[in-house]
């Protein structure tokens, strides 16, 4: 057994999800639980070396976290031999000219979504990366949550029958900035620094949809800015001009609609901050974050619209909760080791890659485009 380094540049890890997913809840847990343990008992460590514009943020973080090397030279790390994987956590509208650089670099590549803010760059990263022979990934974290994990268990084992509709439901209500500070950075909502809700979310979409209820074929979008005029971090106010709430129908292959709303601009009363909700001809299944509930055919309740006296039948009590039968561990980390197992060679097949990203951004320019032509746009298949 013998323990292997395998160097890795973390780019944007000072920001929220970047910071706490990445770098706190992945990169660093693997490094204090000894590794990633490998298939002939070989354990691969990872080594990283955060970077970013400010140094003393970057050592604020290294220290607190157990990390030893920091830089604000990219371009240097990028040129240095011993790291072999480069991840993108930064701003959307610089990811895709970083990964080329990183390709071109012969660095393997682990990103963020979305991979680029068009089409074009997206696929190009997903070509140049097949050309290079570089190993390259994409973050698809809602995969790896508990509730999809268990509803995919479900799907799989026929307890639905066929799916029929899925209904989405995502969001909370992000505060002006006014009476209460903020909870989202005011780039989400600026077009010109890659904002937009359309552009964010349906890259989530694209990949929960292709890979828990069939390929997405065509999509009718309608954005909204429901809320013009927020307070940014210097206290002073702006004009948003991206879309901050999104209501998206979708036609999937084999014949299930799904409708997701993707909103800012909400306040919850559901059982989570995300829900699904999957109906189907042998049951129906609601997934939230964590926790998932399932309904039989044969345990069905019959209601009677009757308008004229309360409701007799209590809804929620018709449904059976999905036991955890295993350990859950933070989703965001759970494919960190997977990627890295792909780079040491035990995962051959590796699906989440640059041209998943790019299926995300299609998806996304096509809500954008049903959007403004106020039509469906149909899905061509894509490929690097």
């Amino acid at each position: 057994m013998a323990e292997r380094r395998i160097g890795l540049i973390m780019n944007g890890v000072t920001g929220r999800m970047g910071m706490n997913q990445h770098l706190i809840r992945s990169i660093a847990a693997i490094r204090a639980d000894g590794g990633v343990k490998l298939a002939n008992g070989d354990t691969l460590m990872p080594d990283p070396i955060i970077t970013g514009r400010n140094r003393g943020k970057l050592e604020a973080l290294a220290k607190a976290h157990g990390i030893e090397r920091v830089s604000t030279d990219l371009d240097a790390c990028l040129a240095d031999p011993k790291d072999e994987l480069f991840f993108d956590a930064a701003t959307t509208q610089m990811r895709a000219g970083l990964i080329r650089k990183a390709i071109a670099a012969g660095k393997h590549v682990y990103c963020e979504k979305p991979t680029a803010d068009t089409l074009g760059d997206a696929l190009e990263l997903a070509r140049l990366a097949k050309q290079a022979g570089v190993k390259h990934g994409v973050v698809q974290d809602k995969l790896f949550l508990p509730g999809l994990r268990k509803l995919k268990m479900v799907i799989d084992s026929g307890f639905l029958g066929k799916i029929l509709s899925i209904r989405g439901e995502f969001g909370y209500w992000v505060f002006e900035g006014d009476l209460q500070p903020t909870q989202r950075p005011s780039w989400n909502y600026k077009l010109a620094e890659g904002g937009g809700i359309i552009l964010d979310m349906l890259c989530h979409w694209r990949y929960v949809l292709d890979n828990l209820f069939g390929n997405v074929e065509s999509v009718s979008c309608l954005g909204a800015i429901h809320i013009p005029r927020r307070v940014q971090e210097d206290g002073t106010y702006y004009d948003a001009d991206a879309d901050d709430a999104a209501y998206a129908t979708f036609q999937l292959e084999g014949g299930a609609i799904a409708h997701i709303n993707s909103s800012w601009c909400t306040r919850v009363r559901r059982d989570d901050l995300v829900t699904f909700h999957v109906d189907g001809t042998h049951g129906s299944a609601v997934a939230g974050l964590t926790d998932c509930w399932t309904q039989a055919r044969v345990n069905t309740p019959k209601p009677v619209w009757n308008p004229d006296i309360p409701q007799p039948i209590n809804f929620f009590e018709g449904w059976q909760k999905v036991p955890d039968t295993q350990p859950y561990p933070n989703g965001f980390r759970v494919q960190w080791e997977l990627f890295l197992r792909h780079i040491a060679g035990e995962v051959p097949d590796y699906p989440w890659n640059l041209l998943a990203g790019a299926k995300g951004v299609q998806l996304a320019m096509a809500g954008l485009q049903s959007w403004k032509e106020r039509r469906w746009v149909d899905l061509p298949k894509l490929e690097a």
